[in-house]
């Protein structure tokens, strides 16, 4: 659904105008309305209607053109994990994510931007209406504005590394000349530094350390502390200063998180679990996620049902499949070790089908049914990444003891054998001759298919990196997708030329396009 017109202002001008409180207060946290059915100023007199307001922000982050599970046409598809390899169907538009040829006129790259921006307008609007609102108790006020100032951040923080400089807007839009003196692009230092503010003020508001199982999907002190060390890991690699001392803030903000875990060793979690629709919301690994309801024709997670293969019975889903199943490239395949648990875990071999496909996912009970409604909740953040980010701080740092040691407790969960062995492993060190290039392999294994892939690319490799990178690969194992065709330009997405066209000196097209 299309929240507002492109036409004359950015899209967030006109949504904050006609959003409004959610409706059926007594739903679910993860069944909520459409929160545009009131007007504003009918719609958020109390507090109940600003919780429905922040549900609503959540609910938002559900959408495929955002951050929910089937985002992955801006992510595993723009990497190498994935290819949408059909350059007929919707006019070839997804075909050109990973052809390398997007276009700022593609319909499904506005999609994500407008997107990537409703989180940001409902937020804006909720904290702007909140100080005339009475509250029954204070730390609930300050819970929400944590909640929404999270979601803010964390919305920007994808912007800015698919886009680069970004409109940054932190204020309710009333009107059009307001929206219109926002129309620019601000600059990426500005960008985070929004994004470490509002994530500082979150760690500073008492939120939980971790969510209990009835508020699993909410923000935690967990997920601020690991957002924030991100943040500054990838300020250290993609901006052209300050990179020691992002380095060092991205180590405390992650080693926070590290130590806020509820667990012991990371191998006391088998990596199954994870994945478990019946251990979704008792996991210890998973920081945050995005709640799916199974057996909801609204509210369930299609993921099982979308990757379950024809020829494979009900192996991951009970929906009988006419299709191949969830399909990945050949050039990760070659990256899974022979004897390690995500191999056979992540992917399976079909013999109807003669090639493998995606079984991460997976909900056959009979609840999720034929219909194929799963339970799989959309994990944003883990701490198999923490602990892989935590091994990239510490490269960079110098300090490659540390690396070595956060490398192995990832891959001594999975029964892998240490980086110490695999160095006396020539077809490893082949592959993978630096450590840089270890973890690399290992996060690429561990999240595979979990939408991360596109991001740790543009922060493991400058743009001439990246292009290097995949024009080192062998054509052979990403089907029709040329790899030739990639460029400097691609480090970056286009900015959709409707946002160019409001007005062309002030949001100017990125280079290449």
């Amino acid at each position: 659904m299309k929240l507002f017109s492109m036409n004359k202002i950015i899209l967030i001008a006109t949504m904050l105008v006609t959003l409004a409180a959610l409706s059926g207060c007594s739903k679910s946290f993860v069944e909520q309305t459409n929160p545009n059915a009131v007007p504003v100023d009918n719609g958020y007199k109390t507090e109940t209607d600003i919780t429905t307001g922040v549900y609503g922000v959540y609910q938002a982050l559900r959408s495929s053109n955002c951050v929910g599970e089937g985002a992955q046409l801006w992510t595993d598809d723009r990497a190498d994990d994935i290819n949408t390899t059909d350059n007929q169907s919707n006019n070839g538009e997804p075909f050109q994510f990973s052809a390398f040829a997007l276009v700022p006129s593609n319909s499904y790259l506005l999609s994500h931007w407008q997107a990537l921006y409703v989180p940001i307008a409902r937020a804006n609007l909720i904290l702007s209406l909140m100080p005339g609102i009475s509250f029954a108790s204070d730390a609930t006020r300050v819970q929400y504005i944590a909640e929404l100032k999270f979601m803010r951040a964390y919305m920007y923080f994808q912007l800015v590394r698919e886009f680069g400089d970004v409109p940054l807007v932190t204020d309710r839009l009333t009107s059009a000349d307001q929206a219109a003196a926002l129309t620019f692009r601000a600059p990426k230092e500005a960008v985070y530094a929004q994004i470490i503010a509002d994530l500082k003020d979150v760690l500073a508001s008492g939120l939980p350390v971790t969510q209990t199982v009835a508020n699993k999907g909410r923000v935690s002190l967990q997920a601020a502390n690991a957002t924030l060390g991100q943040v500054y890991l990838t300020m250290a690699t993609t901006l052209a200063t300050g990179a020691s001392d992002n380095l060092n803030n991205a180590k405390t903000y992650l080693l926070a998180c590290y130590n806020q875990r509820t667990f012991g060793a990371l191998s006391e979690i088998p990596f199954t679990d994870v994945f478990n629709v019946d251990k979704k919301a008792i996991c210890p690994e998973i920081i945050w996620q995005i709640v799916y309801k199974q057996g909801d024709p609204s509210y369930s997670s299609a993921l099982a049902k979308n990757n379950q293969a024809k020829g494979d019975g009900t192996y991951i889903s009970l929906f009988p499949s006419q299709g191949t199943g969830g399909l990945f490239t050949k050039d990760l395949l070659n990256e899974f070790e022979s004897g390690d648990i995500r191999t056979t875990f992540s992917t399976r071999f079909v013999a109807a089908n003669n090639g493998y496909y995606i079984s991460k996912f997976r909900d056959n009970s009979a609840t999720a049914g034929t219909l194929g409604y799963g339970g799989n909740d959309w994990i944003l953040i883990r701490y198999a990444d923490v602990i892989l980010n935590l091994a990239e701080v510490s490269l960079y740092l110098n300090d490659n003891a540390n690396a070595i040691t956060y490398l192995n407790i990832v891959r001594t969960r999975s029964a892998r054998p240490s980086y110490a062995t695999m160095l006396t492993d020539t077809s490893y060190t082949a592959r993978y001759p630096s450590l840089k290039l270890a973890i690399l392999h290992e996060r690429r294994v561990e999240l595979a298919f979990e939408h991360h892939r596109w991001h740790d690319l543009t922060r493991f490799f400058k743009p001439d990196e990246l292009v290097n990178y995949f024009r080192g690969k062998n054509q052979a194992d990403f089907d029709n997708s040329p790899l030739t065709n990639i460029t400097t330009k691609d480090y970056y997405f286009p900015i959709p030329l409707t946002e160019v066209k409001l007005d062309p000196v002030r949001m100017p097209q990125n280079p290449g396009y």
